[in-house]
């Protein structure tokens, strides 16, 4: 018996759409989807010290929910709207589990992105992990964000403390062997990782180098006494490891004391905006730090296109936001990051893709960062950032001298 017409015109359409199927991207096949995403959304959830002895940082979490704003303008991401939720922890650890629970319990953000300080991450870093949550580009350098092994969902961000800290090391040893040298450093996980990175660069040196050590909590008001103990060690150079609020007092103290060491103060205590005008650009002069991102107060940036591009986005955007702070062009370029994750989960926004592709970044070249850099990882190397150089204050903003260090981990 043959076919009708009709059969063999349905046959040639079914054949048609099989054919069609077959060519069909794979990731439009299937959309998969796990807490916090759907066909219209993806939900990212944060804490940030709005209040509190560390509310310098604020700004961090407000320019990244403007960023998302300007991206929900542009389409979102794959059609998605994305939507930051930023709770304020205070920078206290026991607020900064109570507000996480709440992230993942009741709002059931698909990824907790930049969740900002070493004590907080600290508090919620095994909880995150056994509720398989993404714990994503954490505004914190502590070593310990990157164990695959140990923690497979976290992730951080920073050039970790350590490795900043034997740079300095390297650096002393290298230009200044007979130092005498005095830390502050704040008593938690991230003072003492990066005094342990000082202290492992200059290895057996260091007992002989290092004649003085204090510390601060971050519940203390000033450094004061502490600076004015230092000094009375006879260093004659100092390495801070001091959060904003602190860092600035400690250079205007050390300044205001006749103290005159070849002072060394760590990145996240380096913003010209937030530490550096308030302690006195003139009582900044002549400080050391590391970079791996453009300065925006550094005139040789003044025409870069990235540059460019990030201060319109300041003004349409964050019109509030302080264009001298680093932090706000830090916080610009983790959010870029991000972005870049979530396009590259394509339809699969599930934990277990976000994930995957956190950990799979090849040769990432974001344009805020200094010429030369990149980001990468892989599922056995959780150190997004490693590569950075030293910079000196001119009294005007941070000129950057040597080469770019690579830090193997």
């Amino acid at each position: 018996m043959r076919p009708s017409s009709l059969q063999r015109r349905t046959a040639l359409l079914a054949g048609a759409a099989l054919i069609a199927l077959s060519a069909w991207p794979a990731h439009a096949q299937q959309k998969k989807y796990g807490p916090g995403a759907s066909d219209t959304e993806i939900k990212l959830g944060q804490t940030m010290p709005y209040s509190g002895p560390a509310s310098a940082y604020g700004t961090i979490g407000k320019l990244q929910m403007a960023y998302f704003k300007m991206i929900n303008e542009q389409g979102g991401i794959n059609g998605r709207k994305v939507t930051l939720i930023s709770l304020d922890d205070g920078y206290s650890p026991p607020r900064a589990v109570e507000q996480v629970r709440k992230l993942v319990e009741q709002d059931e953000v698909l990824a907790l992105f930049q969740t900002l300080g070493t004590p907080s991450n600290s508090a919620i870093h095994k909880y995150v992990n056994a509720k398989k949550v993404p714990h994503l580009f954490l505004a914190t350098g502590a070593t310990k964000w990157a164990d695959p092994k140990g923690f497979p969902w976290t992730l951080g961000f920073n050039l970790s403390y350590q490795a900043e800290g034997v740079i300095y090391a390297m650096y002393l040893l290298k230009s200044k062997p007979g130092a005498k040298i005095a830390i502050l450093y704040q008593n938690d996980d991230y003072g003492k990782d990066l005094l342990k990175g000082v202290k492992d660069g200059l290895g057996a040196q260091g007992a002989k180098m290092i004649v003085a050590e204090a510390s601060y909590e971050v519940t203390d008001p000033t450094v004061d006494s502490q600076i004015v103990t230092l000094q009375g060690s006879g260093a004659d150079t100092f390495i801070n490891i001091t959060t904003p609020k602190f860092a600035a007092q400690s250079i205007r103290k050390a300044f205001d004391s006749g103290w005159k060491p070849l002072h060394i103060i760590n990145n996240v205590g380096a913003s010209v905006g937030s530490v550096l005008a308030p302690a006195g650009l003139d009582k900044s002069v002549g400080l050391l730090t590391v970079q791996y991102y453009k300065d925006p107060n550094d005139p040789q940036w003044k025409d870069d296109p990235a540059m460019l591009e990030w201060r319109a986005f300041m003004g349409r955007y964050y019109k509030e936001g302080d264009p001298k702070d680093t932090s706000n062009l830090y916080a610009y370029i983790a959010a870029q990051a991000m972005v870049h994750v979530l396009k590259a989960c394509g339809n699969d926004l599930t934990r277990e893709n976000v994930m995957k592709q956190a950990a799979s970044i090849k040769n990432l070249k974001l344009p805020l960062l200094l010429p030369g850099m990149a980001l990468n990882t892989s599922p056995t190397d959780f150190f997004l950032v490693k590569q950075a150089q030293l910079a000196r204050f001119t009294g005007t903003q941070w000129a950057g001298f040597g080469d770019v260090v690579s830090i193997v981990d």
